[in-house]
């Protein structure tokens, strides 16, 4: 019996994940109203910035134009540049302390290779292999085998590959 092939979509298929009419060729009409919404919104944010810009400038120079001159509005920008300033320093202050301390903390801890002797973890892995064949056969029985029922005599007591270590002197922890 053979067996079915799965659909196989076509390279445009997988391609187009989403459509877009602005981008589309025709669609006139919707390209100059979202241009022109588009555009709308940027005069909406960039006005009222410059606006205030010339009229806090003008304060100190009397050649800019003023659109307002109150002393309230002035207050304020001040007011909330001095909060900003105050902001972006805590901000700053933050950034670098984290900056440091990480710096510190990857210096002692990651970048410190290897965390252990490599020699005495492979005299260490040797010696486990040797006390793991001498307890329960060698490993290809140990990997084959479906069935296994361990001895009570087999059974691993809690610190006892911690005693074989300090018997052989590979014990990192006394160091």
């Amino acid at each position: 019996m053979k067996k079915p092939t799965p659909k196989t979509e076509t390279a445009q298929q997988r391609q187009q994940l989403y459509t877009d009419a602005y981008f589309e060729r025709g669609h006139w009409l919707l390209k100059i109203w979202q241009t022109l919404v588009g555009l709308l919104g940027w005069v909406a944010v960039i006005v009222p910035i410059l606006i205030t810009v010339l009229s806090y400038w003008s304060s100190y120079d009397a050649r800019i134009p003023r659109f307002w001159s109150y002393q309230e509005g002035i207050f304020e920008i001040k007011f909330i540049g001095i909060l900003l300033l105050f902001a972006f320093a805590l901000a700053s202050l933050f950034a670098v302390t984290m900056t440091i301390i990480q710096n510190r903390k990857r210096n002692r801890v990651v970048e410190q290779w290897p965390t252990f002797n490599p020699i005495d973890q492979k005299r260490r892995q040797k010696l486990l292999a040797h006390f793991m064949d001498a307890r329960f056969g060698t490993p290809a029985f140990r990997e084959n085998t479906r069935y296994y029922r361990v001895k009570p005599e087999q059974n691993l007591d809690t610190d006892e590959i911690q005693h074989l270590y300090d018997d052989h002197d590979l014990n990192e922890l006394d160091q």
